[in-house]
């Protein structure tokens, strides 16, 4: 399966959060994968407590990756 959408982010949740926020600001809607709480959620345990990932469509990334260096200082 093909996907329109690239994984611009893998992290802790405090700078996950500040970056989805800077990305809504802009009228982006990122897709955010977090491991630890869907097995929350399903009753499993993850070792992965508090990381998540955060997906753009492929058609924002240039402006995702802007935010996502202003971000983490890079």
């Amino acid at each position: 399966m093909d996907s329109n959408y690239t994984k611009i982010f893998s992290g802790n949740f405090v700078l996950s959060q500040t970056i989805l926020n800077q990305l809504r600001e802009i009228g982006l809607e990122p897709v955010i994968k977090d491991e630890s709480e869907s097995g929350r959620l399903a009753g499993f345990g993850s070792p992965m407590q508090g990381d998540q990932e955060i997906f753009v469509n492929a058609e924002e990334l240039a402006k995702a990756q802007s935010i996502v260096q202003r971000v983490i200082g890079a």
